[in-house]
């Protein structure tokens, strides 16, 4: 892939009259060099993959039909978000679009549309938005092959008819009843804001145009309606524009010109505008509020402000209230604060939870705020608060069997330089002689992001075969507040490494598992941190699972062609400008710090169609990698055995799954069973002295 840009970068350069033109003879030979290579290493894999997969067909054969199963117990008695505006309710299942009435049985509810009639039965419906009055309803859907969606608009009516079809959006808002804003994608980067009306002069006009590389632009629209935002923000800093709703042909007026390290998001309500926003010390999230007509930095006068390693995990405004989502020490909290008595109520919800889900609150006076709660073992529950009671109410029983023999263990880890690293553990209550059960350690540390700790079906399987499961909030991510992520990105990268390394010695100290049954899974920028565990430290773990992983991050940064290479200069740091930096990036990168070692086993998934990790990397990564190991047995023994387990030479299995489907970590449930059947039958076989029996045995056998 990348030497097909490479290729395209020098066919679009035209040359002037005149103009001496250098020998292209030696970059085309080199270009055409790279991309052989590339298919001969897609081949090869491929071909290593046909070769081995039988190996597990069976296990993820078994492993499917226990994961269909619980998708079908669960998904069943989940209904999708609704969305209440006025007297009507709208709601998305199984690709229709329905509307009931807000005090109707919803099986009477009717299909205005389904993605099947506009042509579309690859794609799902991703974003939904429905002018005021409610005669427009625009749509994005998107393809599993496609970072990019295909935003619909159509007239609601007797009859639904289509009114437009935009290609390549991300973010779309109505300023109006016939007026909307949408913005445009191009190679991951949206930098473009356009207009378009759907009534007697129907036109189309760029209002924004983004010139930093770094910054990316998408659109909200404040609760009460008044105000819809042009948001454009970088890792680091942002910048907001306001289109009054009321005159929405008029120029957007900026609110604060960006500032470095100073982040900041807009609601309003009463002429007033709040302000979350990082600016002030410490540089942690507070509310902030100043008029719509002085709107400066310099007029911004606190509201609230956090607690220390406090996360910010969600805000939603309603016209008395505001209410945040929090996270502090691996437990969430909800914490009301009120204009009208400007108080502020905290409360702590369920130990087991370690997911928000916040559902869509059109009406800004509504006197409920509903949210959905899970874990990786705990299936969303619904809950509401009711700002009249003052009190959280759980909405209904579950009406499927929960897991109740689940013990949630919070730990903290004391990292290299003393600071405390949290860990949430999982296990089965009845499993005996945890330090026999296999352990499987997630990690991700990277954008400020936190680990994803919503329900999943395989994590629920795992806890009820005897699995332990472990989370590492190590720094990078998102966890215990920005300062978190701060003290992970840049030139504090390894501190990551760091914290991953003694949480996972911390967990073999205490009992849970040990060396030879841990297992470590990352995807995406979690790559680099498993990834370089697996080169300073392969004795820890006996394998890694890794989905789209970014393992060769000094040469991803170094080709500024890449889509994402200056945006991410603010995560990783800029090597071509800084020898530090690129002597640093050098230090930890996965690729780059391969040698000859026992190397854990590893199972990668990429995609062949990834705009985000090229795939040349992977295979690069993959072949290196595999080298190295076998380098290192031949070394230790005469004779190499390409065997599981040989006395005395062990030799791991480096095994690369590449889909020709599928996109950047974002698949459907369908193409997304596949893929984590084969990753638990390739650590079952793997760590195959503690396998577990109801994975392993004949379905038949089974209770």
């Amino acid at each position: 892939m990348t030497a097909m840009r490479e290729t395209f970068e020098i066919s679009r350069n035209h040359v002037q009259e005149g103009t001496k033109v250098p020998s292209k003879r030696k970059q085309n030979t080199a270009i055409v060099t790279s991309d052989l290579l590339h298919k001969n290493l897609l081949k090869s894999e491929q071909k290593n993959w046909d070769s081995i997969s039988p190996t597990y067909k069976a296990m993820t054969k078994r492993i499917k039909e226990k994961l269909e199963e619980l998708h079908n117990m669960y998904t069943l008695n989940s209904g999708s978000p609704r969305m209440r505006l006025g007297e009507n309710v709208y709601f998305e299942e199984n690709g229709c679009i329905f509307l009931a009435k807000a005090d109707d049985d919803e099986g009477s509810a009717e299909i205005l549309f389904s993605v099947e009639d506009l042509g579309f039965s690859d794609a799902f419906i991703q974003r939904i938005r429905i002018s005021p009055d409610q005669r427009y309803m625009a749509i994005s859907l998107k393809s599993k092959n496609s970072e990019e969606a295909t935003c619909i608009i159509m007239k609601l009516g007797n009859l639904v008819v289509v009114e437009k079809v935009i290609p390549s959006v991300f973010s779309f808002e109505w300023a109006a009843n016939d007026v909307l804003y949408y913005t445009t994608q191009k190679n991951l980067k949206c930098q473009n804001v356009f207009m378009t009306t759907f009534t007697y002069q129907k036109h189309t006009k760029l209002v924004y145009t983004e010139q930093d590389a770094r910054f990316f632009v998408d659109l909200y629209c404040t609760k009460d309606r008044r105000f819809l935002t042009i948001n454009s923000n970088s890792k680091t800093s942002s910048e907001v524009w306001l289109v009054d709703c009321r005159h929405p042909f008029e120029p957007p007026a900026l609110v604060q010109a960006r500032t470095t390290g100073v982040i900041y998001h807009i609601e309003h309500r009463k002429d007033q505008l709040y302000i979350l926003t990082t600016y002030g010390e410490p540089a942690e999230y507070k509310l902030m509020k100043a008029p719509v007509a002085s709107s400066g930095k310099e007029n911004w006068q606190l509201v609230y402000a956090l607690e220390k390693k406090t996360k910010l995990v969600d805000f939603e405004m309603f016209s008395d209230n505001c209410v945040m989502f929090l996270k502090n020490a691996g437990h969430l909290y909800l914490n009301v604060i009120s204009f009208v008595s400007h108080s502020v109520q905290s409360i702590k919800l369920p130990t087991w939870a370690c997911e928000f889900e916040l559902e869509s609150h059109p009406e800004l006076t509504t006197s409920t705020c509903y949210f959905q709660l899970s874990s990786p073992v705990h299936p969303p529950k619904r809950f509401a608060y009711s700002f009249k009671e003052n009190n959280l109410i759980e909405q209904a029983v579950q009406e499927v069997p929960i897991i109740t023999n689940c013990h949630t263990t919070r730990l903290l880890a004391k990292s290299k330089d003393e600071t405390l690293v949290p860990i949430t553990v999982f296990h089965n209550k009845n499993s005996k002689e945890l330090h026999r059960r296999p352990l499987l350690v997630h990690v991700y540390g990277a954008y400020g992001i936190d680990l994803n700790m919503s329900f999943k079906e395989e994590k629920l399987m795992l806890i009820k075969e005897g699995w332990i499961l472990a989370y590492c909030h190590v720094r990078g991510g998102g966890e215990q507040g920005l300062g978190w992520h701060r003290d992970g990105c840049q030139h504090n990268k390894l501190k990551g490494l760091h914290d991953l390394r003694a949480c996972i010695r911390l967990l073999h100290q205490l009992g849970f598992s040990q060396p030879k049954h841990t297992a470590l899974t990352a995807a995406s920028a979690g790559g680099v941190l498993a990834g370089a565990l697996s080169n300073t430290d392969p004795a820890l773990i006996r394998a890694v699972v890794l989905q789209a992983p970014f393992v060769d991050v000094l040469n991803t940064m170094m080709k500024t062609h890449l889509p994402l290479t200056i945006e991410e200069q603010e995560e990783w740091g800029n090597p071509l400008e800084d020898e530090k930096c690129m002597k640093y990036i050098k230090s930890y990168c996965p690729y780059q710090n391969i040698k000859p070692q026992c190397y854990p086993s590893v199972f990668i998934t990429a995609y062949e169609n990834d705009e985000r990790i090229p795939l040349t990397g992977i295979l690069q990564y993959v072949q290196k990698l595999r080298k190295a190991a076998l380098d290192h047995a031949s070394r230790t023994s005469k004779k190499v055995i390409t065997s599981f387990i040989v006395p005395g030479n062990w030799i791991p299995n480096i095994i690369l799954d590449v889909h020709a489907n599928g996109s950047h970590c974002d698949s459907s449930w369908e193409h997304s069973l596949n893929e984590v059947a084969r990753h638990l039958a390739f650590l079952n076989r793997e760590l195959e002295e503690c396998a577990i029996p109801n994975i392993t045995a004949n379905p038949a056998n089974n209770s």
